[in-house]
Protein backbone atom coordinates (compact mmCIF):
# COMPACT_ATOMS: atom_id res chain seq x y z
CA UNK A 1 0.00 0.00 0.00
CA UNK A 2 2.02 3.80 -0.70
CA UNK A 3 -0.10 6.73 0.29
CA UNK A 4 1.31 10.62 0.89
CA UNK A 5 -1.83 10.92 3.46
CA UNK A 6 -0.78 11.47 6.75
CA UNK A 7 -1.50 8.45 9.08
CA UNK A 8 -4.82 8.07 10.66
CA UNK A 9 -3.91 7.58 14.32
CA UNK A 10 -5.98 5.70 16.16
CA UNK A 11 -6.23 4.56 20.04
CA UNK A 12 -7.87 1.20 21.22
CA UNK A 13 -8.11 1.26 25.19
CA UNK A 14 -8.76 -1.90 26.49
CA UNK A 15 -6.89 -5.27 24.54
CA UNK A 16 -8.37 -8.04 25.50
CA UNK A 17 -10.29 -10.54 23.23
CA UNK A 18 -12.70 -7.95 21.53
CA UNK A 19 -9.93 -5.64 21.49
CA UNK A 20 -7.85 -8.28 19.57
CA UNK A 21 -11.11 -9.45 17.16
CA UNK A 22 -10.75 -5.45 16.23
CA UNK A 23 -7.37 -5.08 15.01
CA UNK A 24 -7.87 -8.24 13.08
CA UNK A 25 -10.81 -6.59 11.60
CA UNK A 26 -9.06 -3.78 10.79
CA UNK A 27 -5.88 -5.60 9.36
CA UNK A 28 -7.98 -7.37 7.00
CA UNK A 29 -9.07 -4.07 5.33
CA UNK A 30 -6.09 -2.38 5.10
CA UNK A 31 -5.29 -3.80 1.63
CA UNK A 32 -7.75 -1.78 0.08
CA UNK A 33 -7.67 1.25 2.72
CA UNK A 34 -6.86 4.56 1.15
CA UNK A 35 -4.47 6.11 3.61
CA UNK A 36 -1.85 4.51 6.73
CA UNK A 37 -3.32 3.60 10.28
CA UNK A 38 -1.13 4.11 13.35
CA UNK A 39 -3.28 2.24 16.49
CA UNK A 40 -1.65 2.56 19.48
CA UNK A 41 -2.96 -0.08 22.02
CA UNK A 42 -3.53 0.96 25.35
CA UNK A 43 -3.82 -2.16 28.07
CA UNK A 44 -2.44 -2.10 31.76
CA UNK A 45 -2.40 -6.01 31.94
CA UNK A 46 0.63 -8.58 31.23
CA UNK A 47 -1.09 -10.51 28.18
CA UNK A 48 -2.60 -8.37 25.78
CA UNK A 49 -5.04 -10.01 23.36
CA UNK A 50 -6.40 -12.62 26.26
CA UNK A 51 -7.43 -10.37 28.96
CA UNK A 52 -7.81 -10.90 32.85
CA UNK A 53 -10.91 -13.68 31.85
CA UNK A 54 -8.51 -15.43 29.93
CA UNK A 55 -5.22 -14.53 32.08
CA UNK A 56 -3.02 -17.69 30.36
CA UNK A 57 -1.15 -17.61 34.15
CA UNK A 58 -4.08 -18.11 35.83
CA UNK A 59 -5.40 -21.38 36.94
CA UNK A 60 -6.19 -24.41 34.29
CA UNK A 61 -8.86 -25.57 35.93
CA UNK A 62 -11.37 -22.89 34.71
CA UNK A 63 -12.86 -24.19 31.56
CA UNK A 64 -14.77 -22.59 28.99
CA UNK A 65 -18.19 -23.18 28.10
CA UNK A 66 -17.76 -23.98 24.47
CA UNK A 67 -16.69 -27.22 23.35
CA UNK A 68 -13.37 -27.58 21.14
CA UNK A 69 -15.13 -28.96 18.09
CA UNK A 70 -17.26 -25.55 18.40
CA UNK A 71 -15.01 -22.94 18.50
CA UNK A 72 -14.02 -20.63 15.51
CA UNK A 73 -12.68 -17.79 16.20
CA UNK A 74 -11.81 -17.60 12.10
CA UNK A 75 -8.58 -17.39 10.87
CA UNK A 76 -5.68 -14.64 12.07
CA UNK A 77 -4.80 -12.04 9.46
CA UNK A 78 -1.14 -13.25 7.51
CA UNK A 79 0.35 -14.19 4.91
CA UNK A 80 1.85 -18.07 4.96
CA UNK A 81 3.44 -17.14 8.23
CA UNK A 82 -0.11 -17.00 9.76
CA UNK A 83 -0.34 -17.92 13.30
CA UNK A 84 -2.32 -21.39 13.48
CA UNK A 85 -5.77 -22.37 14.58
CA UNK A 86 -6.59 -23.24 17.76
CA UNK A 87 -6.55 -26.52 17.91
CA UNK A 88 -3.54 -26.95 15.93
CA UNK A 89 -1.42 -24.33 18.15
CA UNK A 90 -2.67 -26.07 21.52
CA UNK A 91 -2.41 -29.45 20.29
CA UNK A 92 -5.90 -30.49 20.99
CA UNK A 93 -7.34 -33.15 19.34
CA UNK A 94 -10.36 -34.39 21.35
CA UNK A 95 -13.14 -32.10 19.57
CA UNK A 96 -15.59 -32.80 22.54
CA UNK A 97 -12.88 -31.51 25.32
CA UNK A 98 -13.72 -28.19 27.18
CA UNK A 99 -10.35 -26.47 26.60
CA UNK A 100 -8.95 -24.47 29.98
CA UNK A 101 -9.59 -20.56 29.80
CA UNK A 102 -5.93 -19.91 30.26
CA UNK A 103 -4.60 -22.34 27.21
CA UNK A 104 -6.95 -20.18 25.08
CA UNK A 105 -5.46 -17.01 26.77
CA UNK A 106 -1.97 -18.47 25.96
CA UNK A 107 -3.39 -18.21 22.19
CA UNK A 108 -4.82 -14.80 21.76
CA UNK A 109 -1.87 -13.59 23.59
CA UNK A 110 0.32 -14.69 20.57
CA UNK A 111 -2.44 -13.71 18.08
CA UNK A 112 -1.72 -10.06 19.47
CA UNK A 113 1.91 -10.82 19.72
CA UNK A 114 1.93 -12.52 15.99
CA UNK A 115 -0.28 -9.35 14.74
CA UNK A 116 2.09 -6.94 16.47
CA UNK A 117 5.24 -8.51 15.06
CA UNK A 118 4.05 -8.93 11.30
CA UNK A 119 1.35 -6.24 10.59
CA UNK A 120 0.21 -6.03 6.96
CA UNK A 121 1.96 -2.88 5.14
CA UNK A 122 -0.16 0.53 6.21
CA UNK A 123 -0.69 -0.69 9.64
CA UNK A 124 1.30 -0.12 12.40
CA UNK A 125 0.53 -0.76 15.99
CA UNK A 126 1.89 0.01 19.21
CA UNK A 127 1.53 -0.87 22.99
CA UNK A 128 1.26 1.41 25.63
CA UNK A 129 0.88 -0.01 29.00
CA UNK A 130 -0.39 3.11 30.40
CA UNK A 131 -3.98 3.56 32.21
CA UNK A 132 -6.41 5.99 30.90
CA UNK A 133 -8.91 7.76 32.81
CA UNK A 134 -10.03 10.56 30.92
CA UNK A 135 -10.91 11.31 27.59
CA UNK A 136 -10.67 15.20 25.92
CA UNK A 137 -12.76 16.34 22.69
CA UNK A 138 -10.07 18.61 21.09
CA UNK A 139 -9.98 20.10 17.58
CA UNK A 140 -8.13 17.34 16.24
CA UNK A 141 -9.88 14.83 17.64
CA UNK A 142 -9.38 13.28 21.34
CA UNK A 143 -6.85 13.40 24.16
CA UNK A 144 -6.44 11.07 26.85
CA UNK A 145 -5.11 11.09 30.06
CA UNK A 146 -4.19 8.87 32.81
CA UNK A 147 -1.22 8.95 35.89
CA UNK A 148 1.13 8.48 33.44
CA UNK A 149 0.42 11.79 31.70
CA UNK A 150 -1.27 12.54 28.21
CA UNK A 151 -1.35 11.49 24.86
CA UNK A 152 -2.30 11.94 21.55
CA UNK A 153 -4.48 13.85 19.82
CA UNK A 154 -5.95 10.70 17.89
CA UNK A 155 -8.43 10.79 15.01
CA UNK A 156 -10.45 8.14 16.66
CA UNK A 157 -10.79 6.36 20.09
CA UNK A 158 -12.53 2.69 20.37
CA UNK A 159 -12.82 1.48 23.81
CA UNK A 160 -13.55 -1.74 24.79
CA UNK A 161 -13.41 -2.29 28.67
CA UNK A 162 -15.01 -5.81 28.91
CA UNK A 163 -16.70 -5.44 32.65
CA UNK A 164 -15.28 -2.44 33.94
CA UNK A 165 -14.93 -1.49 38.06
CA UNK A 166 -19.09 -1.31 39.40
CA UNK A 167 -20.40 -0.20 42.69
CA UNK A 168 -21.63 -3.89 44.12
CA UNK A 169 -24.96 -4.62 44.49
CA UNK A 170 -26.78 -4.11 47.98
CA UNK A 171 -26.48 -7.43 49.11
CA UNK A 172 -22.66 -7.70 48.14
CA UNK A 173 -21.95 -4.00 49.48
CA UNK A 174 -23.68 -5.24 52.97
CA UNK A 175 -21.19 -7.98 53.24
CA UNK A 176 -18.35 -5.68 51.84
CA UNK A 177 -19.53 -3.22 55.17
CA UNK A 178 -19.36 -6.62 57.19
CA UNK A 179 -16.05 -7.65 56.02
CA UNK A 180 -14.16 -4.25 57.05
CA UNK A 181 -16.12 -4.45 60.51
CA UNK A 182 -15.38 -8.02 61.37
CA UNK A 183 -12.31 -9.44 58.81
CA UNK A 184 -14.80 -12.48 57.59
CA UNK A 185 -13.64 -13.98 54.14
CA UNK A 186 -15.38 -12.74 51.08
CA UNK A 187 -13.76 -13.51 47.97
CA UNK A 188 -14.56 -13.07 44.30
CA UNK A 189 -14.61 -15.79 41.89
CA UNK A 190 -11.62 -14.26 39.84
CA UNK A 191 -8.80 -14.10 39.79
CA UNK A 192 -8.56 -18.03 40.18
CA UNK A 193 -5.50 -17.93 41.53
CA UNK A 194 -6.15 -15.58 44.36
CA UNK A 195 -9.10 -17.76 45.03
CA UNK A 196 -7.09 -20.56 45.52
CA UNK A 197 -4.62 -18.72 47.75
CA UNK A 198 -7.26 -17.97 49.82
CA UNK A 199 -8.81 -21.03 49.95
CA UNK A 200 -5.41 -22.55 51.26
CA UNK A 201 -6.66 -21.35 54.96
CA UNK A 202 -10.20 -23.01 54.19
CA UNK A 203 -9.51 -26.47 54.99
CA UNK A 204 -12.71 -28.31 57.14
CA UNK A 205 -14.45 -25.21 57.03
CA UNK A 206 -18.08 -24.39 55.35
CA UNK A 207 -17.82 -22.16 52.36
CA UNK A 208 -20.65 -20.69 50.69
CA UNK A 209 -21.21 -19.36 46.76
CA UNK A 210 -23.38 -16.76 45.90
CA UNK A 211 -24.50 -18.01 42.19
CA UNK A 212 -25.26 -21.40 40.73
CA UNK A 213 -23.92 -20.22 37.05
CA UNK A 214 -20.88 -21.03 34.99
CA UNK A 215 -18.69 -19.63 37.48
CA UNK A 216 -19.38 -21.51 40.09
CA UNK A 217 -18.50 -24.81 38.24
CA UNK A 218 -14.96 -22.60 38.24
CA UNK A 219 -14.98 -22.28 41.87
CA UNK A 220 -15.92 -25.83 42.79
CA UNK A 221 -12.96 -27.37 40.76
CA UNK A 222 -10.56 -25.01 42.29
CA UNK A 223 -11.94 -25.88 45.84
CA UNK A 224 -11.53 -29.37 45.21
CA UNK A 225 -8.95 -30.27 42.87
CA UNK A 226 -7.49 -26.97 43.38
CA UNK A 227 -6.48 -28.40 46.79
CA UNK A 228 -5.24 -31.79 45.77
CA UNK A 229 -8.66 -33.64 45.39
CA UNK A 230 -9.57 -36.04 42.81
CA UNK A 231 -12.33 -37.63 40.96
CA UNK A 232 -12.04 -41.24 40.41
CA UNK A 233 -15.14 -43.67 38.47
CA UNK A 234 -16.03 -44.15 42.07
CA UNK A 235 -16.47 -40.54 43.37
CA UNK A 236 -14.61 -37.89 44.92
CA UNK A 237 -11.27 -38.50 46.96
CA UNK A 238 -10.83 -35.76 49.13
CA UNK A 239 -7.15 -34.42 49.95
CA UNK A 240 -7.85 -33.20 53.63
CA UNK A 241 -7.26 -29.47 52.24
CA UNK A 242 -10.45 -28.47 50.87
CA UNK A 243 -13.69 -27.17 52.86
CA UNK A 244 -15.91 -29.80 54.61
CA UNK A 245 -19.16 -28.27 52.86
CA UNK A 246 -19.77 -26.10 50.49
CA UNK A 247 -23.31 -23.91 49.77
CA UNK A 248 -23.96 -22.96 46.88
CA UNK A 249 -27.26 -20.79 45.94
CA UNK A 250 -29.22 -18.54 44.29
CA UNK A 251 -32.49 -16.93 43.26
CA UNK A 252 -33.76 -20.12 41.86
CA UNK A 253 -31.49 -22.67 42.87
CA UNK A 254 -31.41 -24.36 39.23
CA UNK A 255 -28.33 -25.24 38.26
CA UNK A 256 -27.71 -24.27 34.93
CA UNK A 257 -28.26 -27.72 32.24
CA UNK A 258 -24.60 -29.14 30.79
CA UNK A 259 -24.45 -29.17 27.08
CA UNK A 260 -24.61 -32.15 25.11
CA UNK A 261 -21.77 -34.79 25.72
CA UNK A 262 -20.60 -35.49 21.83
CA UNK A 263 -21.06 -33.85 18.70
CA UNK A 264 -23.19 -36.81 17.62
CA UNK A 265 -25.92 -35.80 20.36
CA UNK A 266 -25.03 -32.35 19.53
CA UNK A 267 -26.34 -32.61 16.12
CA UNK A 268 -29.61 -33.84 17.03
CA UNK A 269 -30.49 -30.70 17.49
CA UNK A 270 -29.25 -28.80 14.77
CA UNK A 271 -32.21 -26.85 13.07
CA UNK A 272 -33.03 -27.16 9.20
CA UNK A 273 -31.81 -24.93 6.73
CA UNK A 274 -35.41 -23.66 6.23
CA UNK A 275 -36.32 -23.25 9.42
CA UNK A 276 -33.25 -21.08 10.38
CA UNK A 277 -34.10 -18.82 7.29
CA UNK A 278 -37.80 -18.81 8.88
CA UNK A 279 -35.88 -17.60 12.40
CA UNK A 280 -33.75 -14.71 10.41
CA UNK A 281 -37.37 -13.12 8.92
CA UNK A 282 -39.19 -13.50 12.51
CA UNK A 283 -36.12 -12.00 13.69
CA UNK A 284 -36.48 -9.00 11.26
CA UNK A 285 -40.25 -8.95 11.62
CA UNK A 286 -39.95 -8.84 15.86
CA UNK A 287 -37.64 -5.69 15.49
CA UNK A 288 -39.93 -3.89 14.65
CA UNK A 289 -42.68 -4.78 16.82
CA UNK A 290 -44.08 -4.05 20.41
CA UNK A 291 -42.46 -6.41 23.17
CA UNK A 292 -45.24 -8.86 23.44
CA UNK A 293 -45.61 -9.26 19.84
CA UNK A 294 -42.16 -9.39 19.19
CA UNK A 295 -41.34 -12.30 21.94
CA UNK A 296 -44.61 -13.55 20.15
CA UNK A 297 -43.03 -13.72 16.50
CA UNK A 298 -39.53 -15.26 17.85
CA UNK A 299 -41.64 -18.35 19.85
CA UNK A 300 -43.68 -18.95 16.63
CA UNK A 301 -39.93 -19.61 14.98
CA UNK A 302 -38.94 -21.50 17.43
CA UNK A 303 -41.98 -23.67 17.62
CA UNK A 304 -41.48 -25.86 14.36
CA UNK A 305 -37.82 -26.87 15.25
CA UNK A 306 -39.07 -28.00 18.84
CA UNK A 307 -41.95 -29.62 17.91
CA UNK A 308 -39.73 -31.80 15.45
CA UNK A 309 -36.69 -32.57 17.68
CA UNK A 310 -39.02 -33.22 20.72
CA UNK A 311 -41.12 -35.75 18.28
CA UNK A 312 -37.87 -37.45 16.92
CA UNK A 313 -36.44 -37.66 20.47
CA UNK A 314 -39.54 -39.46 21.86
CA UNK A 315 -40.19 -36.64 24.32
CA UNK A 316 -43.63 -36.47 25.80
CA UNK A 317 -43.07 -32.52 26.13
CA UNK A 318 -44.83 -30.20 24.21
CA UNK A 319 -43.24 -26.82 23.24
CA UNK A 320 -46.19 -24.23 23.00
CA UNK A 321 -46.75 -23.85 26.96
CA UNK A 322 -43.38 -23.93 27.80
CA UNK A 323 -42.60 -20.86 25.62
CA UNK A 324 -45.84 -19.18 26.37
CA UNK A 325 -44.84 -19.29 30.31
CA UNK A 326 -40.89 -18.67 29.55
CA UNK A 327 -42.39 -15.03 26.91
CA UNK A 328 -43.71 -13.97 30.93
CA UNK A 329 -42.07 -15.47 33.28
CA UNK A 330 -39.18 -16.78 32.68
CA UNK A 331 -38.08 -19.92 35.10
CA UNK A 332 -41.18 -20.61 36.34
CA UNK A 333 -42.23 -23.55 34.26
CA UNK A 334 -38.94 -25.24 35.52
CA UNK A 335 -39.39 -28.01 38.78
CA UNK A 336 -37.92 -30.08 40.65
CA UNK A 337 -35.23 -29.74 43.90
CA UNK A 338 -31.94 -28.78 42.79
CA UNK A 339 -30.59 -32.36 42.82
CA UNK A 340 -33.40 -33.42 40.19
CA UNK A 341 -32.63 -30.78 38.19
CA UNK A 342 -28.98 -31.48 37.65
CA UNK A 343 -29.28 -35.12 37.42
CA UNK A 344 -31.96 -34.28 34.83
CA UNK A 345 -29.61 -32.44 32.72
CA UNK A 346 -27.20 -34.84 33.25
CA UNK A 347 -29.29 -37.51 31.73
CA UNK A 348 -30.58 -35.01 28.65
CA UNK A 349 -26.89 -34.01 28.02
CA UNK A 350 -25.83 -38.01 27.98
CA UNK A 351 -29.09 -38.83 25.93
CA UNK A 352 -29.79 -41.60 28.21
CA UNK A 353 -33.47 -39.63 29.02
CA UNK A 354 -35.61 -37.74 26.39
CA UNK A 355 -34.98 -33.74 26.49
CA UNK A 356 -37.66 -30.83 27.89
CA UNK A 357 -39.21 -28.71 26.01
CA UNK A 358 -36.80 -26.23 27.72
CA UNK A 359 -33.37 -28.39 26.58
CA UNK A 360 -34.78 -28.47 22.93
CA UNK A 361 -35.26 -25.02 22.73
CA UNK A 362 -32.42 -23.96 24.69
CA UNK A 363 -29.70 -25.59 22.28
CA UNK A 364 -32.01 -24.60 19.61
CA UNK A 365 -31.64 -21.04 20.33
CA UNK A 366 -27.74 -21.39 21.17
CA UNK A 367 -27.24 -22.45 17.26
CA UNK A 368 -29.47 -19.61 16.33
CA UNK A 369 -27.20 -17.13 18.54
CA UNK A 370 -24.93 -15.84 15.12
CA UNK A 371 -28.31 -15.14 13.53
CA UNK A 372 -29.98 -13.60 16.80
CA UNK A 373 -26.39 -10.86 16.43
CA UNK A 374 -26.68 -10.59 13.08
CA UNK A 375 -30.19 -9.79 12.91
CA UNK A 376 -30.55 -7.88 16.02
CA UNK A 377 -27.19 -5.61 16.34
CA UNK A 378 -27.09 -3.69 13.03
CA UNK A 379 -31.00 -2.80 13.80
CA UNK A 380 -32.30 -0.10 15.71
CA UNK A 381 -35.41 -0.56 17.47
CA UNK A 382 -37.46 0.32 20.36
CA UNK A 383 -36.18 0.39 23.91
CA UNK A 384 -38.70 -1.58 25.26
CA UNK A 385 -38.69 -4.27 22.61
CA UNK A 386 -34.78 -4.36 22.92
CA UNK A 387 -35.05 -5.28 26.36
CA UNK A 388 -37.90 -7.68 26.23
CA UNK A 389 -35.60 -9.49 23.35
CA UNK A 390 -32.43 -9.30 25.49
CA UNK A 391 -34.90 -10.84 28.76
CA UNK A 392 -35.77 -13.70 26.69
CA UNK A 393 -32.33 -14.18 25.65
CA UNK A 394 -31.03 -13.87 29.22
CA UNK A 395 -33.30 -16.03 30.47
CA UNK A 396 -32.79 -18.99 28.25
CA UNK A 397 -28.96 -18.76 28.75
CA UNK A 398 -29.57 -21.58 31.62
CA UNK A 399 -29.87 -23.75 28.91
CA UNK A 400 -28.18 -22.27 25.55
CA UNK A 401 -24.98 -21.72 27.78
CA UNK A 402 -24.59 -24.47 29.61
CA UNK A 403 -21.37 -26.13 31.19
CA UNK A 404 -19.57 -28.70 30.07
CA UNK A 405 -20.85 -31.80 30.92
CA UNK A 406 -17.90 -32.85 33.06
CA UNK A 407 -18.63 -30.04 35.33
CA UNK A 408 -21.75 -31.09 36.00
CA UNK A 409 -20.84 -34.80 36.77
CA UNK A 410 -18.47 -33.46 39.48
CA UNK A 411 -20.87 -31.27 40.98
CA UNK A 412 -23.14 -34.19 41.59
CA UNK A 413 -19.87 -36.41 42.65
CA UNK A 414 -19.46 -33.66 45.19
CA UNK A 415 -23.11 -33.91 46.42
CA UNK A 416 -22.72 -37.68 46.51
CA UNK A 417 -19.65 -37.53 48.73
CA UNK A 418 -21.18 -34.79 50.84
CA UNK A 419 -18.58 -32.29 50.18
CA UNK A 420 -21.40 -30.02 48.42
CA UNK A 421 -24.75 -29.49 49.89
CA UNK A 422 -27.25 -27.95 48.11
CA UNK A 423 -30.19 -27.76 50.94
CA UNK A 424 -29.76 -23.67 50.52
CA UNK A 425 -29.46 -23.86 47.07
CA UNK A 426 -32.91 -21.88 46.69
CA UNK A 427 -32.64 -17.89 47.67
CA UNK A 428 -31.74 -18.64 51.33
CA UNK A 429 -32.25 -16.01 54.24
CA UNK A 430 -28.69 -14.57 55.05
CA UNK A 431 -27.70 -13.02 58.02
CA UNK A 432 -24.71 -11.65 59.19
CA UNK A 433 -22.42 -12.87 62.46
CA UNK A 434 -19.52 -12.00 64.27
CA UNK A 435 -17.65 -14.53 62.42
CA UNK A 436 -19.34 -14.74 58.75
CA UNK A 437 -22.48 -15.66 57.69
CA UNK A 438 -25.38 -17.86 58.74
CA UNK A 439 -27.70 -19.13 55.84
CA UNK A 440 -30.86 -20.44 56.48
CA UNK A 441 -31.90 -24.62 55.29
CA UNK A 442 -34.61 -26.59 55.97
CA UNK A 443 -32.67 -28.73 58.64
CA UNK A 444 -31.78 -24.91 60.39
CA UNK A 445 -29.24 -22.31 60.31
CA UNK A 446 -25.93 -23.34 58.86
CA UNK A 447 -22.56 -20.60 59.94
CA UNK A 448 -20.18 -20.44 56.97
CA UNK A 449 -16.99 -19.44 57.37
CA UNK A 450 -16.06 -17.83 53.82
CA UNK A 451 -18.16 -16.54 50.96
CA UNK A 452 -17.43 -16.65 47.32
CA UNK A 453 -18.61 -14.41 44.79
CA UNK A 454 -19.81 -15.92 41.77
CA UNK A 455 -22.22 -12.78 40.02
CA UNK A 456 -21.21 -10.94 37.35
CA UNK A 457 -22.41 -7.36 37.70
CA UNK A 458 -25.31 -6.37 35.22
CA UNK A 459 -23.90 -3.57 32.62
CA UNK A 460 -25.29 -0.83 34.31
CA UNK A 461 -23.56 2.88 33.04
CA UNK A 462 -24.66 4.49 36.20
CA UNK A 463 -22.83 2.17 38.46
CA UNK A 464 -19.56 2.03 37.22
CA UNK A 465 -17.02 3.31 39.08
CA UNK A 466 -14.04 2.56 36.66
CA UNK A 467 -12.78 6.60 36.06
CA UNK A 468 -13.07 6.46 32.54
CA UNK A 469 -16.57 5.15 31.77
CA UNK A 470 -17.97 6.82 34.74
CA UNK A 471 -16.44 10.00 33.47
CA UNK A 472 -17.95 9.98 29.80
CA UNK A 473 -20.93 9.10 31.15
CA UNK A 474 -21.19 11.99 33.77
CA UNK A 475 -19.95 14.45 30.75
CA UNK A 476 -22.81 12.75 28.66
CA UNK A 477 -21.01 11.14 26.12
CA UNK A 478 -22.50 7.74 27.18
CA UNK A 479 -25.75 7.43 26.92
CA UNK A 480 -27.72 4.29 27.68
CA UNK A 481 -31.56 3.05 25.31
CA UNK A 482 -33.44 2.99 28.52
CA UNK A 483 -32.23 2.59 32.77
CA UNK A 484 -31.48 -1.09 32.60
CA UNK A 485 -30.00 -1.00 29.28
CA UNK A 486 -25.93 -0.18 28.72
CA UNK A 487 -24.81 2.67 26.22
CA UNK A 488 -26.59 3.21 23.13
CA UNK A 489 -24.36 2.29 19.95
CA UNK A 490 -24.85 2.71 16.19
CA UNK A 491 -24.17 -0.76 14.72
CA UNK A 492 -20.45 0.28 13.82
CA UNK A 493 -20.30 0.83 17.60
CA UNK A 494 -20.03 4.99 17.54
CA UNK A 495 -21.22 6.55 20.14
CA UNK A 496 -24.66 8.21 20.16
CA UNK A 497 -24.27 11.75 22.13
CA UNK A 498 -20.38 12.14 22.10
CA UNK A 499 -18.74 13.71 19.55
CA UNK A 500 -17.28 12.07 16.22
CA UNK A 501 -14.72 9.29 16.76
CA UNK A 502 -15.83 7.92 20.10
CA UNK A 503 -16.60 3.82 19.87
CA UNK A 504 -17.63 1.17 22.03
CA UNK A 505 -17.93 -2.64 21.70
CA UNK A 506 -18.98 -5.15 24.12
CA UNK A 507 -21.11 -5.96 26.88
CA UNK A 508 -21.47 -2.26 28.24
CA UNK A 509 -23.26 -1.60 25.00
CA UNK A 510 -25.99 -3.98 25.81
CA UNK A 511 -28.96 -3.19 24.61
CA UNK A 512 -27.82 -1.64 21.13
CA UNK A 513 -26.29 -4.81 20.67
CA UNK A 514 -26.95 -9.00 22.13
CA UNK A 515 -25.62 -12.39 23.14
CA UNK A 516 -21.96 -10.33 23.81
CA UNK A 517 -20.98 -12.75 26.29
CA UNK A 518 -19.14 -15.08 24.02
CA UNK A 519 -15.97 -15.17 22.68
CA UNK A 520 -17.47 -15.79 18.64
CA UNK A 521 -18.77 -12.53 19.25
CA UNK A 522 -15.23 -10.77 19.66
CA UNK A 523 -14.01 -11.87 16.40
CA UNK A 524 -17.60 -11.52 14.69
CA UNK A 525 -19.27 -8.91 12.57
CA UNK A 526 -19.80 -6.49 15.28
CA UNK A 527 -15.59 -5.98 14.94
CA UNK A 528 -15.95 -5.90 10.99
CA UNK A 529 -18.24 -3.11 10.98
CA UNK A 530 -16.14 -1.19 13.09
CA UNK A 531 -13.16 -1.05 10.97
CA UNK A 532 -15.37 -1.38 7.89
CA UNK A 533 -16.60 2.47 9.50
CA UNK A 534 -13.47 3.74 10.97
CA UNK A 535 -12.00 3.73 7.23
CA UNK A 536 -15.27 4.62 5.45
CA UNK A 537 -15.56 7.28 7.72
CA UNK A 538 -11.54 8.82 6.97
CA UNK A 539 -11.50 7.40 3.45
Amino acid sequence: MTSDKAPLRVAVIGMGPRGLGALEALARLMPRAARPVTVEVFDTGAHPGAGPNFDPEDSPLCLLNTPLRALDLGAPPGGTDRLAGFAEWSGSTDPDSFPARSLLGGYLAARFDALVSSPPEGLRLARRSAQVTALDPVPEGWRLRGPEGGFGPYDEVLLTPGQPATDPDPQLARWQEHVERTGADLQPAYPARALLAAAEGWAGQTVAIRGLGLSTFDVLRLLTLGLGGSFTAGGYVASGREPARILPFSLNGHPPAPKPQTATLDAAFDPTGAESAAFDAALAQALNQAPGAALERLATALLPPARRILRAMASPDQPEPWLETEQHDPGAQDKGTPLEVLRHGIAMATGTAPPSAGYVIGQIWRKWQNALRQGFNPARCDAATAAAILGFDEGLKRFSYGPPLRSAQELLALVEAGRVDLCAAEDPSITLTERGWSLSTAQGAVPVHAMVDGVLPAPRLDAVTDPLVAGLWQAGQLRTLSEDLGAETAPDGQLAGAPPGLCLLGRMALGSVIAVDSLHDCFGAATDRWAEGLCARHG
